[in-house]
């Protein structure tokens, strides 16, 4: 089996990908636009070869890349990043080498654009926030008035995460979005008061779910970059059983088949006519790859099992051959954001009361500041107040630098 991984080196724990198909016998192909010397020892053990680009944006040179591949090793078997931001390429790429282990380019539409989310989720039954495509600041207006008034949230149609998203509460913000907004299309929907959980799930060919998991997300991770507000989240034991049944009706409605998932709800804090009570959950929006950053280990350690090992495994046998270990647990992960503030408690009470739990503690990249913080901790933990408690002692702060 010939597997092309385009970028195999972002998020830096994807080489674990690379490196359960290189156990599994599949001959892994790199494509990417980093410098070979500075891929990860792992990956460079797992890939059979590495074709480097000036730039992965460049789709005629990522083009000729696989073509190259396809010429030296045979017809390829598979295309994939698991990147958000390269679904569409990959999807082209599928479609034009006559790839069919994945979604192809005439269907990228409703995965990528959110409007193209919200007709699917109608179609399946799942409640999600009502929204007005942008055209005219009048039209705007009325969608308002006839939603329950502001706030709302404007954002931009593709994108990941918060950039660029507006929450806006009077008619004055909305002229004012309406004359600095990017030139991009946008989406203004009605504003959803909830917790943010994901349902994050690896599928086979036939899109039954073989791994199932919940996360449960901070509220906004732009307030955590504006307000300098310190990240912590957790990967959950349990699942609420209206979550799982809303999840396994988005992957069949988006047809999801063969990938890694990361599917994200608001579970309503305020109940919300239309959509639901306290407690209900309501879509939000589907991410066709894995939760980002540490998040699929954190998924090791909260469920003892290993989720690279599950999707390669997927990949060759399309079917789960690590069983579940029944050890389930919670994950925490709790930054903190030391060359702006004084913490009450230091990184030695912490390992001292945490240490012997600790799954993962180190300095972050200065790139990741902003939102992860300069210093991070992750521990098993066997409950939610224990999960509490660790995240209060990790962030409770002294004074400003």
């Amino acid at each position: 089996m010939n597997f092309i991984f385009i970028s195999p080196y972002f998020p830096h724990t994807y080489w674990q990908f690379c490196d359960r198909l290189y156990q599994n016998g599949v001959n892994v192909l790199g494509i990417g636009d980093a410098p070979y010397d500075s891929l990860e020892p792992g990956l460079k053990n797992a890939l059979t070869e590495y074709y480097r680009v000036d730039s992965l944006e460049n789709y005629d040179q990522v083009y000729r890349a696989v073509a190259f591949f396809a010429f030296r090793y045979g017809k390829p078997d598979w295309i994939e990043s698991n990147n958000e931001y390269w679904l569409e390429q990959d999807a082209r790429l599928r479609t034009e080498f006559h790839i069919t282990t994945g979604v192809q380019y005439d269907q990228i539409d409703s995965w990528k654009h959110k409007s193209g989310m919200k007709p699917v989720y109608q179609k399946a039954g799942i409640p999600t926030a009502r929204c007005h495509k942008v055209s005219t600041e009048a039209a705007a207006r009325e969608f308002v008035a006839a939603n329950g008034g502001y706030p709302v949230i404007a954002k931009p149609d593709v994108g990941v995460g918060a950039a660029n998203t507006w929450k806006l509460e009077n008619d004055d913000q909305l002229a004012a979005f309406f004359r600095e907004k990017p030139d991009v299309p946008y989406l203004i929907e009605e504003f959803v008061v909830g917790d943010i959980r994901s349902y994050d799930a690896i599928t086979d060919s036939k899109g039954e779910p073989l791994f199932e998991s919940m996360t449960a997300w901070p509220p906004s991770i732009a307030d955590i970059v504006n307000k300098d507000l310190d990240l912590s989240y957790y990967v959950s034991r349990d699942m609420p059983d209206q979550l799982r049944r809303l999840g396994r009706a988005a992957l069949k409605a988006f047809e999801v088949r063969s990938r890694f998932v990361h599917l994200e709800f608001f579970q309503l804090t305020e109940a919300r006519e239309g959509l639901g009570d306290v407690g209900d959950f309501v879509a939000l929006e589907v991410n066709m790859r894995p939760a980002g950053g540490y998040t699929p280990d954190m998924m090791n350690y909260a469920h003892s099992t290993d989720v690279y090992r599950i999707w390669a495994d997927m990949v060759t046998a399309d079917k789960r051959l690590l069983p579940e270990s029944g050890d389930d647990h919670w994950c925490v992960y709790a930054g903190r954001k030391e060359w702006l503030f004084h913490y009450a408690y230091s990184h030695e009470e912490i390992m001292a009361k945490y240490g012997s739990r600790m799954a993962m503690c180190e300095e972050m990249p200065e790139l990741m500041w902003a939102t992860m913080g300069s210093r991070s901790y992750t521990i098993h933990a066997y409950s939610e107040e224990e999960v509490q408690e660790f995240i209060r002692m990790v962030t409770t702060r002294g004074d400003r630098k």
